[in-house]
């Protein structure tokens, strides 16, 4: 799994840095540029052209590595790897219908507040749903009820409390990017941070899963994780 995971890493990253030039080029070429409301900060005008819908780079690219990283270690997509994309692609879609509002309109204003909660609670209950289904040989489906810290708890929340949770912690994180980003592009620090403790803890839980006993050192260390990865 560790290979997939460096391999996904690695082609998403370079198509990354490749792909996101031209596609700036692109979007400058056909004017579709961030739109300023004349009332708002002198300070903001300055972005005013700026070419917007780039997260198709980024979204794009993590797909497109994704299932290369398949292909090259030869294993099947999965259902867990399957639905993150899929929710990062329905979460895009949403930001994508937000940017081309504003250009085809040529106003700073895209979809409506309450259309874009709408779009963000349709992908996030879907995901938080489907989450809990498509269970494996042993019974384990691509999200887990039960509650952890270090390791399981024992105890569970159920599927409602699981979908309140999940559907919470999607438009947290996807609002809290935007809002982070509104602040003269400060996103990528914050989610820099933020995605290398998530790899320092992912990396950590998978390699004292029971569930990789015999490839480590202390066998007798290891504790259970629902899903270490």
């Amino acid at each position: 799994m560790m290979n997939q995971i460096l391999f996904a890493g690695v082609i998403g990253l370079f198509l990354t840095l490749i792909g996101t030039p031209l596609l700036i080029k692109l979007l400058a070429r056909k004017g579709y540029g961030q739109y300023i409301r004349d009332d708002g900060p002198k300070e903001h005008h300055s972005k005013r052209g700026t070419p917007t819908m780039g997260g198709i780079a980024f979204i794009l690219a993590t797909i497109i590595a994704y299932f290369l990283s398949k292909v090259i270690t030869g294993k099947p997509p999965t259902f867990s790897g399957l639905l993150v994309l899929g929710l990062m692609a329905g979460m895009g879609l949403v930001g994508f219908l937000d940017d081309y509002i504003k250009i085809v309109k040529r106003r700073s204003l895209g979809l409506r507040a309450k259309a874009k909660m709408a779009g963000q609670l349709i992908v996030g209950i879907s995901f938080a749903v489907l989450a809990l289904q498509f269970a494996d040989n042993h019974g384990n489906t691509p999200a887990s009820t039960r509650l952890s810290f270090v390791e399981d708890f024992g105890w569970t929340i159920g599927p409602v409390l699981f979908v309140v949770w999940a559907l919470f912690m999607i438009l947290a994180m996807s609002n809290g990017v935007n809002l982070t980003d509104g602040l003269d592009g400060l996103a990528t620090g914050a989610a820099t941070m933020v995605f290398g403790a998530y790899t320092f803890i992912g990396v950590w839980q998978f390699q004292e899963s029971c569930a990789n006993a015999q490839t480590l050192t202390n066998p007798a260390a290891c504790y259970e994780v629902r899903d270490p990865l």
